[in-house]
């Protein structure tokens, strides 16, 4: 139970800053390397954010989906009635930083992206996101997407 204090610092998603074009961005701990707008900062070591320590079953997730490539886990901070969080193992920092030879691994993704859906029940729809860089209000420095659904969502979004 020596997670329990760092949970509830994790389950306290709060309206940090806002980037040049006016998008609220998120940050989901206290403890993370954070910059002047409010988000993660990539790390001299990529492998410690804390998707890295989820990974690593160094701090807990409510995980759905695990396979040899990546890991799906519930959003603590839920923007849609289902909202997934869907990882990959290797590092990658941001989509930006991925290449040629992550393509088998990105397309992965995307499918796990599909079964998460199949496993909620979202066979009316649902939406799947990467946010990359400031900008694009990426909270934590490790590629992930974001399946959401469960209700009717709006768009434009942000």
């Amino acid at each position: 139970m020596n997670f329990i204090p760092s949970l509830a610092v994790l389950s306290r998603s709060a309206v940090i800053g806002r980037s040049a074009n006016s998008r609220r961005c998120f940050t989901r701990s206290a403890r993370l390397q954070m910059t002047e707008t409010g988000v993660e900062a990539p790390t001299e070591d990529p492998q410690d954010t804390i998707f890295g320590k989820i990974v690593r079953k160094e701090i807990p997730a409510d995980i759905i989906y695990e396979d040899e490539k990546c890991l799906a886990f519930r959003d603590i901070s839920p923007q849609a009635p289902t909202h997934v969080l869907v990882i990959p193992k290797k590092t990658i920092s941001m989509l930006d930083r991925a290449d040629e030879t992550d393509a088998e691994l990105l397309g992965h993704l995307l499918l796990t992206s599909k079964k998460v859906a199949e496993i909620d029940n979202l066979g009316n729809g649902y939406r799947v996101v990467i946010n990359n860089g400031k900008e694009g209000c990426q909270s934590v420095y490790h590629l992930h997407l974001h399946v959401l659904g469960g209700r009717q969502l709006s768009w434009p979004p942000g």
